[in-house]
């Protein structure tokens, strides 16, 4: 009963997102009325990512933060994970013990059925963050070459609740046996994938969506993630598709800023390895992601 309740609830949600309702009846805070400070010189970013089964895309992320830092923002990374997964929790013992300037190891241990909302974790991430911005992504997102540097650049100032990258770059589409993926699974390594690698797809962004979502750190302190949801606070026992991302866009009340932020990069890979293995499920996202390529 409770399974079907909630795919009504979804369902109500994604109807109203999509501007039926107005979002004022479904959040206690406004964000146009809350204060945002422009701020200048060296930022303070969190960047915020769930991983749950993907400790090789994992590798190349937190690799990517030492290879690329920057002296224009302090980086604190911010990892949700849970406990019984562990080739996640080997990935970061192993990054735990590099030192880099400018750049905090945060690691979060949730339930997995926390974990598997991943608005759960940003909604915390949101309400106790520090920083002067927060970037909600996923693991397999790397911060290339230029990434940060360009993206301090482009905030400075700014006092936009949401913004992104405008261009994302994404290698081809892996298959499971690919050796980008093989090297990931190896074992925790310091890993890079050559820029060259990736190319730009699926043409210039227009939302704050999935993986590129950068909120000014005021506007998430005072509303959270979907906070006021509850659908997007309750856990689950299965992983989630980011449904909640529209919802989020409409209750802050904008799609966000496009900025040019270059080196923002993608491994796009045709298997979930979030999803038991040779299910149905499985196959037919499978399917899906190569129809669409």
């Amino acid at each position: 009963m409770s399974g079907l309740s909630d795919g009504i609830a979804g369902l109500f949600y994604r109807f109203a997102a999509s501007g039926f309702l107005p979002a004022s009846w479904f959040r206690k805070t406004d964000p146009a009325k809350v204060e945002k400070a422009r701020r200048t010189g060296k930022l303070d970013l969190e960047i915020v990512c769930h991983c749950w089964r993907y400790g090789h895309f994992l590798t190349y992320q937190l690799s990517s933060l030492i290879k690329y830092r920057t002296d224009k923002l302090t980086v604190t990374m911010t990892v949700f994970h849970a406990a019984d997964d562990e080739n996640v929790t080997r990935v970061l013992r192993y990054f735990e013990k590099f030192d880099v300037p400018g750049v905090a190891w945060n690691w979060r241990e949730l339930p997995k059925e926390k974990l598997f909302r991943r608005s759960i974790g940003r909604n915390i991430a949101a309400k106790e963050t520090k920083a002067d911005w927060i970037w909600f992504t996923d693991c397999d997102i790397i911060f290339h070459e230029g990434c940060l540097e360009g993206l301090a650049d482009e905030l400075q100032g700014r006092d936009d609740v949401l913004t992104f990258p405008r261009i994302g770059l994404g290698t081809a589409l892996m298959e499971e046996d690919a050796e980008v993926l093989h090297k990931g699974r190896e074992g925790p390594a310091l890993l890079e994938i050559p820029l060259e690698d990736f190319t730009p797809y699926g043409g210039p962004r227009s939302k704050a969506k999935g993986p590129y979502q950068i909120m000014h750190g005021d506007v998430a302190r005072a509303c959270g993630y979907c906070e006021d949801l509850g659908l997007y606070q309750k856990p689950s026992q299965r992983w989630r598709k980011t449904y909640e991302d529209r919802a989020f866009r409409w209750i802050i009340g904008t799609q966000g800023t496009a900025l040019e932020v270059p080196g923002a990069c993608q491994i796009r890979h045709v298997a979930k390895g979030r999803y038991k293995q040779d299910s149905f499920m499985s196959k037919i996202r499978m399917f899906i992601r190569k129809s669409q390529e």
